[in-house]
């Protein structure tokens, strides 16, 4: 079976770039580059996975919306 899973991707200060898949608690890693960074998301999502089972619900990517705030 076949699904799709959205990534969030992010460059933290010092430069790696980090992985998140919302529809997974918990699945996120990090690399240095953004080839190694797709490797490691595709790895993390089988294990989060076999951890959660057949559970998940997929989640409907609507958007990413930057906000800016004067704090």
């Amino acid at each position: 079976m076949t699904r799709a899973f959205n990534v969030i991707i992010e460059r933290d200060s010092e430069g790696y770039y980090v992985g998140t898949v919302p529809e997974l608690r918990g699945c996120h890693t990090q690399a240095k580059s953004l080839d190694t960074l797709m490797k490691r998301v595709r790895e993390a999502i089988e294990v989060c996975l076999e951890a959660e089972g057949e559970e998940i619900e997929p989640f409907e990517f609507v958007g990413m919306q930057r906000l800016w705030l004067e704090v």
